[in-house]
């Protein structure tokens, strides 16, 4: 059953959900093929990347592991490592990994966050479970891959997720429409991991003791 908060939302916050899952299921299988791994270990990432942060969400707030009762969540994220692997490397050379991860980022920020909210968990929590949703499949990733995990970089990540995740939280509580809330808080997310990404903005760093 459709919780009444996501049920407003129509097919735009699933969407959002197979949008956010199919774009980590390519960023791990791209860094698969990056380490030159077989297709069953990109298969592997895939599933790992696109769906282990949604795994971990609904563990913690008492909801069924949607993607394990979908008919083809699994599917999605193996097709996608198929298509990384059968296509030429230079489609997805440079910086398709970060582009695809941002937009994925977005989009299952404010996925996370809504779906918490609509199984009753108080606005803070639920903005932190957006995050998580968002960030736990690419740190999964990286700690994987043998990476320096994307949380250790110095431009915004975390960051924009939490703004993603927050905004949606807020814009809801203003008494927005859902949908609309949903749009603006994935647009923002992207636009500032987009931002991050293009002219490398980050957090000033710890400078230990003075």
């Amino acid at each position: 059953m459709t919780p009444p908060a996501l049920a407003q939302l129509g097919t735009v916050l699933p969407l959002l959900d197979l949008l956010g899952i199919a774009l980590f299921a390519a960023t791990g299988a791209l860094a698969a093929a990056r380490h030159g791994q077989t297709l069953v270990t990109a298969a592997f990432f895939a599933l790992i990347t696109g769906v282990g942060g949604g795994t971990i969400r609904d563990v913690l707030i008492g909801a069924p592991v949607w993607w394990v009762h979908h008919p083809f969540v699994s599917a999605l994220c193996l097709g996608v490592a198929l298509l990384i692997w059968v296509t030429p490397q230079r489609w997805w050379h440079g910086a398709a990994l970060d582009w695809l991860d941002a937009l994925g980022l977005a989009a299952y920020a404010v996925f996370g966050a809504a779906k918490s909210v609509s199984f009753g968990i108080p606005p803070v929590p639920a903005a932190l479970m957006g995050v998580l949703t968002a960030c736990c499949g690419g740190i999964i990733r990286d700690v994987l891959a043998g990476e320096p995990s994307i949380l250790m970089r110095p431009e915004l990540y975390v960051t924009a997720a939490a703004l993603a995740s927050c905004l949606y939280v807020l814009l809801m509580l203003a008494g927005l429409p859902l949908l609309v809330a949903a749009v603006i808080a994935a647009v923002a997310g992207f636009a500032l991991r987009a931002a991050a990404i293009a002219w490398k903005i980050k957090l000033p760093a710890y400078r230990g003791k003075r």
